[in-house]
């Protein structure tokens, strides 16, 4: 796991500054740093709009009287893909915008779900449920 954490935190800068670099080297500087920002802008404002759509369908779960696992996850991934979009870069963008737009939120999630079911069924992930002190039962 730590060589996979130091091989991101590595490779994924180089990456990035390797982009900048060719597309700086072809529409220039200042159209690079615009585009940078402008991606950034919209991408927080479209999370922003996807994750208040996120919300209203986990309240609806809720007052329904269903888990909202899905919402759950939404949630998550839009919280991480806000934070991708608004790292600058080209391809933290692109992973960014993979994850707030729906579509491809479905996909990962539905990545998501099978890995976390396989690590379950493996026992690599334990869930240990403690008794509610609220239930009022002894």
């Amino acid at each position: 796991m730590f060589a996979r954490l130091v091989l991101l935190f590595t490779l994924v800068p180089a990456l990035e500054i390797y982009l900048l670099i060719k597309v700086g080297a072809g529409i220039g500087a200042l159209n690079t740093i615009l585009l940078i920002i402008a991606t950034g802008v919209v991408g927080a404002h479209y999370a922003r709009l996807q994750g208040f759509y996120v919300l209203r369908r986990l309240e609806a779960s809720l007052a329904e009287g269903r888990l909202p696992a899905a919402e759950i996850l939404d949630g998550a991934m839009l919280l991480v893909g806000g934070a991708l979009l608004i790292t600058p870069g080209f391809l933290t963008d692109l992973a960014g915008f993979s994850l707030v737009f729906p579509p491809t939120r479905e996909i990962w999630r539905r990545h998501l779900v099978d890995w976390l079911r396989r690590r379950l069924e493996r026992g690599e992930i334990v869930i240990v449920r403690r008794r509610d002190p609220w239930d009022g039962s002894s």
